[in-house]
Parts: structure tokens; C-alpha cells; sequence
């Protein structure tokens, strides 16, 4: 099994949230993507920890974001 991401920008707010995910009870926003791999390598682990998933550390994950161009070239 694997885990899957959402990550959309939202231009008004200027931050990067979790649109969609099939980690349980995950959510979260950050400034950067860089953060928001920050948030996600805490909050992941936290998230399959408490909903009895398993939480090796070989899981893997797929980060999917949808973005334009000039949206990535203004938050770079």
C-alpha cells in the first residue's frame, strides 16, 4: 500500500495545503514546499501512528501538487 498527497497552492491565502489525502485525519498548510515537507515528515508518521496504520519508515508516499508556472515562480 502506498499513501498519496495533495498539495495545492492557494494564491489568495499564499500558502500550500493539503487538498486530498488517504492518510487519516491529515491536514496542514505552510508558506513554502519546502515546510510543507517539514510538516509532512511530522505529521504523517503522527497521523498512521494514531489511527492504528503501520508507520515503517520504507511506506511509501506519493506527493502529487497542482500548480501553475507563474504561481511556482512567485512563491520560489
Amino acid at each position: 500500500m502506498h499513501y498519496e498527497i495533495h498539495v495545492e497552492w492557494d494564491a489568495e491565502a499564499q500558502v500550500w495545503y493539503i487538498e486530498n489525502s488517504n492518510v487519516p485525519g491529515l491536514v496542514g498548510e505552510a508558506p513554502t514546499l519546502e515546510t510543507m515537507m517539514t510538516l509532512l515528515q511530522t505529521r504523517v508518521p503522527e497521523m498512521l501512528a494514531e489511527n492504528g496504520c503501520p508507520t515503517d519508515d520504507e511506506i511509501p508516499l506519493r506527493l502529487l501538487t497542482t500548480s501553475h508556472l507563474a504561481q511556482l515562480r512567485q512563491v520560489a
